[in-house]
């Protein structure tokens, strides 16, 4: 399966509900996960310009983007990017396909 990292960012709101009432988030990111048949490799915050990040698997990039959009559409967030992860298998055949197509730069 497919696996994609997750920035995010939370809303000013957001970060005062959990001040007062402090929650694990990584049950409830594995739970929209898991209801695509996904499965969360990890979940971290951090400092600087996203708040946290996220290690999905996920059986597709519909699926994904399903989670993606739930999590989005909640208002919590003020940020939400996707990143799909690329192996180095499938980035050597991506290099491999790239290399027979003749391309040609504009103007050319």
């Amino acid at each position: 399966m497919p696996l994609y990292l997750s920035r995010f960012s939370y809303t000013p709101e957001t970060w005062g509900r959990l001040i007062t009432n402090p929650e694990d988030r990584r049950k409830a990111a594995q739970t929209y996960i898991e209801s695509v048949g996904g499965k969360l490799h990890g979940f971290w915050y951090a400092f600087g310009s996203h708040d946290g990040y996220n290690l999905w698997e996920a059986p597709d990039d519909v699926s994904m983007a399903a989670v993606a959009l739930a999590i989005s559409g909640g208002g919590a967030l003020s940020s939400f990017e996707t990143t799909v992860l690329m192996s180095v298998e499938d980035t050597l055949d991506a290099l491999r396909k790239a290399g027979e197509i003749k391309y040609k730069p504009p103007g050319t």
